[in-house]
């Protein structure tokens, strides 16, 4: 039986000249331009961590200076020094590990419920979650303002964690991953005296655990890049996190280029450990979840 790779090649040979032609062209121009593009993408990134490490005269020289040199690796010191960029780095370390272990366990917890529970209503609250995914953030703002207010909470960690302690497409990813969990295993636990918790825990999160990597990549991303909201409920140094540090960082120190990009890479870092450490897991999720029954 001829294979799928030799019915391929006499299929090409097979083709018209002018065919085989375009064939070849376009074989050899679309990894081209994938390069460029990637090389576009990529270049501001590579040339952030650069300039993090130039002379003040040498960021933005003309003609553009690509490379350091010498290397200056005060310039990381001097924004610890100098600014206490420190503070606000341990401030959004804080609140987003807190936010993302809250969303871990909610959402899982959520999304067990509505994968292997019947109750009434199931599919309405269910339907109900998904339709809060549409509704933007701006448009909650000012009534979550006034309940963070109501509450006492203004200029404190728990007006930066409560309101974005589970989200809903964070219940629909688990609920996504928990429902393709056959039911057998955990009767099997249930014939054997696990309580629910404990299948929960036991069974639930290990067989869960390429979808909690992806949610707790994606959650950490997004909560590490708010600044509206942390602007909106915040007017004191105590809680302030990263984003805002670099924003009050450009307004004094604006004309200090070399050290505004070692900020940034500084603010760069942890996303990046992050992905790295978990980035199995992170396109174990995405590539299993085209798959999941719904």
């Amino acid at each position: 039986m001829e294979t799928n790779h030799g019915l391929a090649a006499r299929s090409a040979s097979l083709a018209p000249p002018v065919t085989r032609r375009r064939v070849r062209v376009a074989a050899v121009l679309l990894p081209l331009v994938g390069l460029a593009l990637a090389v576009v993408a990529v270049f501001p990134v590579l040339y952030m961590f650069s300039a993090s490490l130039m002379q003040p005269e040498q960021v933005g020289s003309t003609p553009l200076q690509l490379l350091p040199h010498p290397v200056r690796w005060r310039n990381f010191g001097d924004i610890f020094s100098q600014f206490n960029i420190g503070h606000y780095l341990v401030n959004s370390v804080f609140v987003a590990a807190c936010v993302v272990l809250l969303n871990l366990f909610f959402c899982s917890l959520t999304g067990y419920s509505l994968a292997k529970f019947r109750f009434p209503g199931q599919k309405l609250i269910f339907g109900f979650i998904l339709s809060t995914i549409m509704v933007p953030f701006n448009v909650i703002i000012v009534p979550l303002y006034v309940v963070i207010r109501s509450l006492g909470w203004i200029n404190t960690p728990q007006a930066l964690i409560a309101p974005f302690a589970i989200s809903a497409f964070g219940v629909f990813l688990m609920r996504q991953f928990i429902v393709a969990i056959p039911d057998d295993y955990l009767d099997a636990a249930r014939v054997d005296g696990a309580h629910e918790v404990g299948i929960y825990w036991r069974i639930v999160i290990p067989l869960s655990r390429a979808g909690l990597m992806t949610l707790a990549i994606l959650i950490f991303v997004d909560n590490w890049d708010q600044f509206l909201w942390p602007l909106i409920v915040l007017n004191s140094d105590t809680w302030k996190t990263l984003p805002l540090g670099l924003a009050q960082f450009l307004s004094e120190y604006g004309s200090s280029w070399n050290l505004l990009m070692a900020a940034a890479v500084l603010a760069t870092l942890p996303v990046l450990l992050v992905f790295v450490l978990m980035q199995r897991g992170f396109m174990q999720g995405f590539s299993g979840l085209a798959g999941l029954k719904g």
